[in-house]
């Protein structure tokens, strides 16, 4: 059995931090929640980009089960989803796999 299959989230991983445009946004954006959950103009301040592209890949990281949020319209907060925080260690390995790209 490969490694997708045994952990799926390796897979989606890879694909969403190293196999896609806007990657190491993402990465920038699940280390900033990791130290703190927060809103999106909090991230898109301390990150220094654009809050419409912070929304953007808050978005895909919702939807794809790693972020989740509470809150309603401007003040929803986001944190690393439960499966996020357990497989940290899995990201980061992934991160530096792409940085030696």
């Amino acid at each position: 059995m490969n490694e997708a299959a045994k952990n799926p989230l390796r897979y989606l991983l890879g694909w969403l931090i190293a196999g896609t445009r806007g990657g190491l946004t993402r990465a920038k954006i699940i280390m900033a929640l990791r130290e703190a959950p927060q809103n999106a103009n909090q991230l898109a301040s301390r990150l220094k980009m654009d809050y419409r592209t912070i929304r953007h890949h808050l978005e895909v990281l919702e939807r794809n089960g790693l972020v989740v949020s509470a809150g309603e319209t401007y003040g929803v907060t986001y944190f690393l989803s439960p499966a996020m925080e357990e497989n940290y260690a899995l990201f980061e390995e992934i991160l530096k796999k792409v940085g030696k790209k």
